[in-house]
């Protein structure tokens, strides 16, 4: 399947991924209030780190390690069987684990918790890395659309109150073991299971946990700030910071879908040898997700104070101002995020991964523990910020005389300037349209629309080399600065 279609079919379902959280968001946070959301946020935060523990950076490591074999059968089932089993022991040993923590540890939470035991076992059944490895994003899509569905509707049917918050949990952990093990039927006759030497098998753990490292790293600031806020500040503010972040969170979605699909593409083509069309990937792929990144985060920002309250309920209105600068960190996101899935992770460059968001990481721990005892949730969103801007940063000083990162900001400033005038128009119509209701927050999203389109089209008009839809002739690009 090509490139175009692979992304495609993972754009759609992370558009998809997107708005079915969006959909059930509203109504979760209207029948168990701040608290409630909180408690649950907590809860779902504790588990999800076991879930990174047992994939031990699977979804990283597993990806290029089967596109870099796939064109050779008994080696692509070689390499997956031998990681299929290093997986089985190690989310095997974490699932013991998360169940000593259930019961000895947990405490308000624990309920929630021991229902939430399904995301553990869902880590024994995930070959989500091998179908991407091979290029096949349309199992993937279709299969765990179907089932997110039916998840959806059940916590509409049963989620009555902040009691049912259980209820939540398990529908959620038993849609993504489902989701996992519809899956596993498309890897039949594509790649076949055949038992290989334990000493092998751990030859993979290596690798694997070098990435985890930065898996984990990453986690201390998507996750822990949540853990943190919870034990520093009290569940009530981080419901309204976990309302916050889950808008930024599924935006994201959107670029991890291009970096998703072009990583084994790009791990495929470094096997290959084939330099120039890297490059071109890699800087058209900037342009792309520098274009829809800056239209989400100034949007965002634009229309946050108003969407909040109207989305969640009134009690959720501070969400919104949490909301606005943490849509910064979509820009700061993307950019870091087309670096590694094209850059550092195909080339088997792990370490600059590592300590890029492992720098992060200690950046976010020190700023959440200084700040959110003094500015509570928005101590949160400062530490994010400071995390978020660390990773590229570091990125930048390894890879300065590698990358056109000249190019690169060039993307940034061109799409920010246009991302500005388009924050000050949907502002405008807000003055205009004073009262807020759901028309009005229409209004303005149209108004932004048009007018960041019109920028766009108008500049990729005017400087055809800046329109990342353009085809490219081999031999045409060239690198501006870094060599």
């Amino acid at each position: 399947m090509n490139t175009k279609k692979n992304a495609a079919y993972n754009v759609a379902y992370r558009m998809f991924s997107v708005l079915l959280p969006l959909v059930t968001a509203p109504y979760l946070s209207r029948t168990v209030g701040t608290d409630g959301v909180g408690l649950y946020s907590y809860a779902w935060s504790v588990s999800y780190i076991f879930v990174l523990i047992g994939m031990l950076g699977l979804n990283d490591y597993g990806v290029r390690a089967v596109a870099q074999v796939r064109d050779d059968r008994e080696r692509l089932d070689r390499t997956f069987s031998a990681i299929l089993q290093m997986q089985w022991i190690v989310a095997g040993t974490t699932l013991a684990v998360w169940l000593g923590y259930v019961f000895l540890v947990a405490g308000e939470e624990k309920e929630i918790a021991f229902h939430l035991t399904w995301m553990s076992v869902s880590c024994l059944c995930s070959f989500d890395w091998c179908l991407m490895g091979l290029d096949q994003f349309r199992p993937i899509a279709l299969r765990n659309t179907f089932v997110k569905l039916a998840a959806a509707g059940c916590v509409f049917l049963f989620v009555r109150g902040k009691g049912d918050l259980w209820i939540y949990g398990l529908v959620w952990g038993l849609a993504t073991v489902a989701g996992n093990l519809s899956c596993m039927l498309s890897l039949r006759g594509r790649v076949r299971y055949r038992p290989v030497p334990l000493r092998e098998s751990l030859t993979h753990l290596k690798p694997c946990a070098v990435l985890f490292i930065s898996v984990m790293a990453v986690n201390v600031y998507r996750t822990m700030d949540k853990v943190m806020v919870s034990a520093i500040a009290g569940t009530a503010e981080n419901g309204l910071y976990e309302n916050a972040e889950k808008i930024i969170y599924c935006l994201s979605g959107f670029i991890s879908a291009i970096g998703t699909v072009m990583m084994p593409k790009v791990a495929h083509m470094q096997q290959q040898g084939q330099t120039e069309e890297i490059r071109i990937h890699i800087d058209r792929s900037m342009n792309a997700v520098m274009a829809m990144v800056c239209a989400l985060a100034f949007g965002v920002a634009a229309v946050a104070d108003r969407f909040a309250p109207l989305f969640y309920g009134e009690d959720f209105r501070y969400s919104g101002t949490l909301m606005a600068p943490l849509a910064v960190t979509l820009i700061m996101i993307g950019f870091a995020n087309v670096i590694r899935t094209q850059v550092v992770l195909p080339q088997q460059r792990d370490g600059i991964f590592v300590r890029s968001v492992v720098s992060g990481a200690v950046v976010n721990l020190i700023a959440n523990a200084c700040l959110i005892p003094v500015w509570k949730s928005m101590g949160a969103v400062a530490g994010t910020l400071l995390a978020e801007g660390t990773v590229p940063l570091v990125q930048y000083l390894i890879l300065r005389k590698e990358l056109p990162y000249r190019q690169y900001l060039r993307y940034v400033g061109v799409y920010a300037v246009f991302g500005t005038v388009m924050l000050l128009c949907v502002r405008l119509t807000g003055r205009l349209l004073p009262e807020e209701n759901w028309l009005t927050l229409g209004a303005q999203t149209v108004t932004g629309i048009a007018v960041y389109g019109a920028l766009c089209l108008g500049c990729w008009k005017l400087f055809p080399g800046l329109n990342p839809l353009r085809r490219v002739k081999s031999g045409e690009w060239r690198v501006e600065s870094g060599e």
